[in-house]
């Protein structure tokens, strides 16, 4: 028997991977070209052989053996590479073709969403018409294509008369208008001032890099508020749906010209029912972050009527549906229908289904929340501190409502930071700092769940699924259960408790660990030895707890009279107001201003005070903890390197801990006087990173092997080049930084 060919997209995405497994399992009269886009290094035939160490395919290993699913897999799946956007030609003869690939973000950028789901979409059916083929097209579209309606909505031809060559050049011309927004010069300057305000302390470099990521951040914003305004404008809850609903009408447009395209228009996919195994999912999918939320204690409330009906069908019974139209093709033609909104009778073969729950088997929101109440009550997750979360009872208020909250919440949270910010760094700053951190992480979500899921908890829309219930008919006696699709069969309550709950809970704790893991301190075990590696160190902060107020005032004590003591010190408290501006603006002024007290002060009455008492309090002055550091790198053969802002003859106590010591030389007079000027620029924030960069050419030192410690934001432009950064004790800017980017933070 010669075998049927089918061409899959979207192989590698959560539906897709349900229906390879499918196929190969249930038929082996049927060959699949999947369509896989290569990835980084990875061809599109290695990512889709991951596909056999994913829990998809585990089940079926474990009846069959590894070895039969692998024959099975390398003889009957051919790889096309490519994607959508970027079609290779078709030069198999396909019998059916399953589209299943599109972006699902319901917030994507305007022309991102139009390249992928409509222009993705034309170049797959101008292809099919390029190789003069004409297969069974199954387009899996959503349930939610007909946008934001009341009432019963039909399995039929949508009816509007958007242009989707008008609407995918306006998407394009929408990145090309926003780009040249945001390079105006107000933008531009707006841009650089929040830069400053956030990185001027890590040099100029770091104030532009992060102007230009604002800039980036704002075009892309736009284009978000693009697709979402240009969406609703038109009557679609977002942008996901737009686009689904101009691709189904390039759908119907090929099918026009005597094709045969079978739309499959699904509701909330969520966990497998049955198959390939009980639970099965591939990450969060659209109601799995608002459960989890809730679960964890963050998500106290959501705006959404809870007598809406919450549309929800399992993964499997989208796949069946799917492998019944290409096993037996679509239901008997039905007469054509009158589209009033074009004039025009539809021609061709288009045939609709929507796999749904909601009219069959509806699940009123309510009871959805109760029922995921009801099991996390009795299977609490717990916080961070272990406690057991106790889950709240909604009330479903009004959308007005949860906005205002929300934006007292924000109020609240951004007044919150701006004092601590302000407050000096401390242990309890900085865990107020993390407090804030994680409140602004949830604030986030929360906003996002409510500007991106209330449309469909507030749903007024009920999704007639007459012709899935025929196509369900019309299986053959001796179909098996697990190929079948009657929703009637699902009991909430179970299905939610005793299949879906439990798998999104294991990925959740999954997640978790692999978080705690990555956050965890290391247990504490020998450097690796290895003559490449770099231990880079900072001074103040960091090495010594004094910093550069506190070495001059150390040096006065050590260098001068007592009675010269008070006019000395003084003169450098009347600068602290601008020391502390500088200190947050800029290091490279704070360096000069505390150096320009050192005017007159002799050369060689320094070093000699260096060699005495004040050379023993600065080498008594190094922390226990960085001494054992620099003792165990040294130790493993990693060259030590000092980067100071410090006077050079001030840190000769500890040029014996340290290959490598880089610190401020002042200008000298022929007496041998200090002139308070220095005789070169400070190596601070950037400076110091070319200079480490140079530094590891020099000597053959690999940085990703390399370990760097530092306590300011200033230290963050060169930590960010070691394989290992190190905040150690860090001011709240680099602390903030640290959370972010999953630094090790030490206390000392």
């Amino acid at each position: 028997m010669h075998p049927s060919r089918y061409l899959l997209t979207g192989a590698t995405g959560f539906l897709g991977q349900a229906l390879l497994q499918a196929l190969l399992e249930s038929d082996s009269h049927v060959a699949i070209t999947a369509l896989v886009r290569p990835r980084g290094t990875q061809s599109g035939h290695d990512r889709l052989q991951r596909l056999l160490g994913k829990p998809v395919f585990a089940s079926w290993i474990d009846r069959v053996g590894e070895k039969t699913v692998r024959e099975a897999f390398e003889s009957r799946v051919t790889v096309l590479e490519g994607d959508l956007a970027d079609l290779p030609p078709l030069t198999d003869r396909f019998d059916v073709v399953i589209h299943s690939a599109s972006s699902v973000s319901f917030d994507a950028a305007i022309d991102e969403a139009f390249d992928t789901n409509v222009g993705g979409v034309e170049r797959l059916y101008a292809a099919l018409s390029e190789s003069q083929q004409s297969p069974h097209v199954i387009h899996v579209s959503t349930a939610y294509v007909g946008g934001i309606a009341k009432g019963v909505a039909q399995e039929s031809r949508l009816r509007h008369t958007v242009d989707h060559d008008d609407e995918c050049r306006a998407a394009r011309q929408a990145r090309t208008s926003v780009e040249a927004e945001s390079r105006q010069p107000e933008k531009l300057r707006r841009f650089i001032r929040t830069a400053q305000a956030q990185s001027s302390r890590m040099g100029p470099k770091s104030v532009a890099a992060g102007a230009e990521a604002a800039r980036e951040s704002y075009v892309r914003d736009r284009l978000v508020e693009f697709g979402r305004t240009r969406a609703q404008s038109l009557g679609w809850t977002d942008i996901y749906t737009f686009t689904k609903a101009l691709a189904e009408r390039i759908g119907e447009e090929w099918a026009a010209e005597g094709h045969q395209v079978s739309f499959v228009r699904p509701s909330i996919i969520e966990s497998a029912f049955r198959r390939p195994s009980p639970g099965w999912i591939d990450g969060f999918k659209v109601a799995d972050p608002l459960i989890m939320a809730y679960a964890k204690g963050s998500l106290s409330e959501f705006p959404g009527h809870a007598d809406s009906v919450l549309d929800i069908i399992p993964v499997d019974y989208v796949v069946n549906v799917i492998l019944a139209l290409a096993e037996q093709g679509p239901l008997e033609r039905q007469p054509a229908e009158h589209d009033s909104s074009s004039g025009q009778p539809e021609q061709g073969h288009s045939d609709y289904y929507q796999v749904v729950s909601g009219t069959s088997n509806p699940l009123p929101f309510h009871q959805m929340v109760g029922t995921v109440r009801e099991y996390f009550l009795a299977h609490p997750l717990p916080d961070t501190e272990g406690v057991p979360t106790v889950v709240p009872e909604w009330s479903f208020p009004s959308s007005e409502l949860i906005e205002q909250r929300i934006r007292l919440k924000e109020l609240v949270t951004g007044v919150g930071r701006e004092v601590v910010e302000r407050l000096p760094a401390s242990t309890r700053t900085r865990a107020l700092t993390s407090r804030l951190h994680r409140t602004d992480a949830k604030l986030k979500s929360l906003r996002q769940f409510a500007d991106l899921y209330q449309q469909y908890t507030k749903t007024e829309m009920i999704f007639d699924d007459a012709n899935t219930r025929r196509l369900l008919e019309r299986l053959p006696e001796d179909c098996p259960t697990s190929r079948r699709f009657d929703v009637t069969e699902i009991d909430w309550t179970e299905y939610f408790q005793d299949v879906h709950i439990p798998a999104i809970t294991e990925l959740t704790r999954s997640y978790s660990r692999r978080r705690r893991q990555s956050e965890a301190p290391p247990t504490p075990r020998p450097l690796p030895p290895t003559s490449e590696a770099l231990a880079v160190f900072d001074l103040d902060g960091t090495v010594i707890s004094a910093n550069i107020v506190q070495q001059f005032a150390a040096v006065v004590r050590a260098t001068q009279p007592i009675y010269k003591w008070p006019a000395m010190m003084g003169t450098m408290a009347g600068v602290v107001p601008g020391l502390l501006r500088a200190e947050y603006r800029d290091r490279s002024d704070l360096i000069r201003m505390v150096n320009r007290r050192y005017q007159g002060f002799e050369l060689d009455e320094l070093r000699a005070a260096v060699t005495g008492r004040l050379g023993q309090t600065i080498r008594d002055s190094i922390r226990p903890q960085a001494r054992q550091l620099i003792d165990e790198h040294r130790a493993a053969g990693h060259r030590t390197v000092l980067l100071t802002g410090a006077l050079d003859v001030l840190v000769e106590p500890l040029s014996d801990l340290f290959d490598e010591v880089v610190a401020t030389r002042m200008d000298v007079t022929d007496d041998g006087v200090l002139s308070g000027f220095l005789a070169s620029p400070p190596l601070v924030d950037e400076a110091r990173a070319n200079w480490l960069r140079k530094y590891a050419d020099t000597v053959g030192a690999d940085l990703g092997r390399s370990t760097g410690y530092g306590d300011s934001l200033g230290d963050a432009a060169w930590l960010e080049l070691v394989g290992s950064p190190v905040a150690v004790t860090p001011d709240l800017g680099l602390y903030g930084l640290a959370l972010k980017k999953r630094w090790k933070v030490m206390e000392w």
